[in-house]
């Protein structure tokens, strides 16, 4: 009994799950953007970034930031160094 009682509450929240069908309209191409590799990050470059790639979302990413691990496929993501230049591009 005191088992039933305690998998009530996860049976009730495995209920809040929403599973969306995969959306290719915001899909993230980063190939497009390699070539921002090395360039100073700015808000100018980051709308370049989105129209090139065709992503709905921009994560930038700083040196020693922590980031979620979740996987997204409209983010594009974008780290850059001390000195603001632009060392990766990636989707997630």
């Amino acid at each position: 009994m005191r088992a039933l009682l305690l998998a009530l509450p996860a049976l009730a929240l495995s209920g809040c799950v929403t599973v969306h069908p995969p959306d290719t309209a915001g899909t993230c191409h980063a190939d497009a953007a390699q070539g921002y590799i090395g360039r100073t990050a700015s808000a100018e470059v980051g709308a370049d970034l989105l129209r090139l790639t065709h992503a709905r979302q921009l994560r930038w990413v700083a040196p020693g930031m922590m980031v979620t691990m979740d996987y997204r496929g409209d983010r594009l993501t974008v780290s850059y160094d001390q000195a603001m230049r632009i060392t990766n591009i990636s989707c997630g």
